[in-house]
This record gives structure tokens, C-alpha cells and sequence, in this order.
């Protein structure tokens, strides 16, 4: 259910949203801003799942000069990135 997520546990996702790219700390913080307070479990997991991704493979993928694949190829995750983008 939206709105889930306690104080501690937006802390720690915020924390773990820090990127060693200005670029994707942008666009992660812009979406935070945006979404924070509607984000599911499922959007929680993954977000989790697309930050393990390297910083230079992450900013490949907000800038559409790469797509995901693998087991980053999941509905949930475009739907996030997707609505990263358009922020």
C-alpha cells in the first residue's frame, strides 16, 4: 500500500539512492521528491533491485542510451525508470 514506508525506512532508501554520479543523484533526488510518499512495496523492491546497478550503467539507462536487460528487464522496474524520466 502506498505511503508504507516509515521514517527510518525512507531514510535508508534516500541513503542508499546516493550515487557516485552527480547525474543520477539528480534524478534520483527529483524522484524522491516527487514520489516518495506513493511508493509501494513492489516500487520499493525495484528500487532496490535498479540501484544495484554500476553508476555509468544506471546513467546509460535514464539517458535512453541504454536499455535494461538481463534481470533488470522487469515491468516494474521501466515502469520506475520510466516515471524517473519523465521528472
Amino acid at each position: 500500500m502506498p505511503g508504507d514506508l516509515t521514517s527510518p525506512d525512507r531514510a535508508r532508501l534516500r541513503w542508499r539512492a546516493r550515487r557516485g554520479l552527480l547525474e543520477n543523484d539528480i534524478i534520483l533526488q527529483r524522484f524522491f521528491d516527487a514520489c516518495e510518499a506513493q511508493l509501494t512495496e513492489a516500487d520499493v523492491r525495484a528500487l532496490t533491485r535498479l540501484l544495484e546497478m554500476d553508476d555509468t550503467d544506471l546513467l546509460d539507462i535514464f539517458l535512453g542510451r541504454a536499455e535494461l536487460t538481463g534481470g533488470y528487464d522487469d515491468p516494474q522496474i521501466r515502469t520506475l525508470v520510466e516515471r524517473m524520466k519523465s521528472l
